[in-house]
């Protein structure tokens, strides 16, 4: 069973995430939290939790980790110190400790940020942490899903290197597919979007 630290456990999809690992064969979450008042929600779940700020030194929190998924947003407050500089000391912290696998998760628009006006600071943040991550000696894989919604998922997606349109995905299916690149070779040092879809995440990643 490999360790999975989850940067982000925290937030909503984060939560869902964590979740999923506990449940699953292959993978044992751990939870990087702020502070010890966070870690009571997954210690009720027997969910190890390691802390960590990503606005402070993150070296530690790798230790002992198989593979990262960055799942963290600083939901527009702090997009340059969380979305961008927070990832990139995670990324330089995985690689010092030899960490098998990264999964980031990103957002479509993420290649082209100077194409949106609300979202361009968000966006150009994710960009330089995804590009950070393509140079690094990390295997990886982006995942850069639409517009994220709360709905029940359907474990079905549509996946591609660029998608022809813009959309909503859940955060349920979003989960899922960042836990099936963990397990599929086939993502491997790739980068692709998400959208609500019909095929099943599964075959939809394996098929990539």
């Amino acid at each position: 069973m490999e360790n999975v630290l989850v940067v982000g456990a925290t937030g909503t999809t984060g939560h869902i995430i964590t979740n999923y690992l506990k449940e699953s064969q292959d993978f044992e979450p751990i939870a990087m939290v702020r502070n010890e008042a966070q870690d009571k929600s997954f210690s009720a779940h027997n969910i190890r939790t390691v802390h960590g700020d990503l606005e402070g030194d993150v070296s530690k929190t790798v230790l002992g980790i198989d593979k990262v998924i960055f799942a963290a947003g600083s939901g527009g407050n702090k997009v340059e110190a969380v979305d961008q500089d927070g990832a990139i000391k995670m990324i330089k912290a995985s690689e010092a400790a030899n960490v098998k696998k990264f999964v980031m998760l990103s957002s479509m628009g993420a290649d082209q940020p100077e194409q949106s006006e609300k979202l361009q600071d968000y966006l150009k943040a994710k960009h330089n942490a995804d590009e950070f991550l393509k140079k690094s000696s990390l295997n990886y894989t982006i995942i850069r899903p639409g517009t994220l919604n709360n709905n029940a998922g359907k474990g079905t997606i549509a996946l591609a290197e660029k998608l022809s349109k813009h959309g909503e995905i859940t955060r349920d299916d979003v989960a899922q597919t960042l836990i099936q690149a963990l397990r599929d070779d086939a993502t491997n040092t790739s980068t692709f979007e998400i959208l609500q879809g019909q095929t099943p995440i599964e075959k939809a990643i394996h098929m990539f």
